[in-house]
């Protein structure tokens, strides 16, 4: 039994962070799911960037969509909505065989609109109708106008995976506005039981501070701030709000560790995975770490309830200099901005690519 089996017979699931045609097409993705317990993924504008970019695959959908006068982000969509519908549908048993908790992909909305709530509600209900399977999840990110858009989406039962989140405030603020989002279906006589998951982007941290801090402390941060948000995911299921909710039929917004492939040439390539091992979440990771972990990873126990020593590290950090308020905001208008250029760049790829072949 591999590593990857571990993981999941603890109650952990393991989704891959790709998608590529290419996937699909010779059987990766579906011998993953055969041969490295995957029961998910995730996708987002950098890993279609580089699909559509890097591959022939899309060429002859392309020239089709062009011809039926699509172009920019209605095209993109189109394909995207092509490649997780697939991908959805072979993920389809575990979401079956699991009552709906596990088995889903992820469709992002157009990250030029993280700072727009309304358009992005709007833009998540089309989405999630125009692809219509009920284990694909939208990502709405976690900024301060995007809780809007979550308990709004939510209530109009469009599953959503919370994404862009650095620390335990920002979790809460998502935890609440999921929580809201149910409580408003429970009073219109709607069903409670609308999934969602809420994404916390890990190694990102590390890699602001490598240089930052002493060597003690190096590749130390992103594990603590996992460990300490997994102890708020754990209070915020035990509290009373999310008891009522749970008698009227909601389950768990899981809490998902993203962003777990090493940015640290001089780490363990598996840095992120056993330390992060809890039951009733997920570890999103990319090819390269999934295959490490299949190869090479060992368990040792799982995330202790109460967070274990995160605190103190926590502490040490701050003693360090490194203000973690501050750089959770930094870091989470970073990832917007990264993920805008990233949409830019891939809008110009479709569109050099459309020109080239038509």
């Amino acid at each position: 039994m591999n590593a990857n089996q571990q993981l999941h017979d603890l109650g952990q699931s393991l989704w891959v962070d790709n998608i590529t045609r290419d996937m699909l097409d010779k059987g990766t993705l579906k011998r993953y799911i055969d041969q490295l317990s995957i029961t998910g993924l995730t996708s987002n504008p950098t890993i279609f960037d580089h699909a559509i970019s890097k591959s022939e695959s899309y060429d002859a959908e392309i020239i089709r969509l062009v011809n039926s006068n699509l172009s920019g982000e209605d095209l993109f969509f189109e394909l995207a909505i092509e490649d997780l519908t697939r991908a959805a549908d072979l993920f389809k048993p575990v979401f079956d065989r699991t009552g709906g908790v596990d088995g889903f992909v992820s469709l992002e909305v157009s990250p030029l609109l993280a700072y727009d709530g309304k358009t992005t509600a709007t833009v998540a209900k089309a989405l999630y109708k125009k692809a219509n399977r009920p284990n694909l999840f939208i990502k709405i990110p976690g900024t301060p106008e995007g809780t809007w858009a979550i308990e709004e989406a939510i209530f109009s039962g469009v599953t959503v995976n919370v994404t862009l989140l650095f620390n335990r405030e920002q979790y809460l603020a998502a935890a609440d506005a999921y929580m809201r989002g149910l409580e408003r279906r429970v009073q219109a006589g709607l069903s409670a039981d609308v999934r969602s998951v809420a994404s916390l982007f890990v190694s990102r941290w590390d890699k602001a501070t490598m240089d930052k801090v002493p060597a003690d402390l190096r590749n130390r941060l992103g594990i603590a701030i996992g460990q300490q948000m997994y102890k708020a995911y754990r209070d915020v299921l035990e509290s009373d709000r999310w008891q009522r909710l749970a008698n009227s039929g909601a389950r768990a917004q899981r809490l998902l560790f993203a962003s777990t492939g090493t940015k640290d040439p001089k780490a363990s390539d598996v840095l992120y995975i056993a330390p992060l091992a809890a039951p009733n979440t997920v570890n999103t990771m990319p090819d390269e770490t999934l295959l490490a972990f299949a190869d090479h990873g060992k368990i040792s126990g799982t995330i202790p309830r109460d967070g274990g020593d995160c605190e103190s590290v926590l502490a040490d950090f701050t003693k360090a200099g490194i203000d973690l308020v501050k750089l959770a905001a930094d870091l989470q208008t970073q990832g917007a901005k990264a993920f805008s250029d990233s949409w830019k760049d891939l809008l110009g790829s479709i569109e050099s690519k459309s020109k080239a072949l038509v």
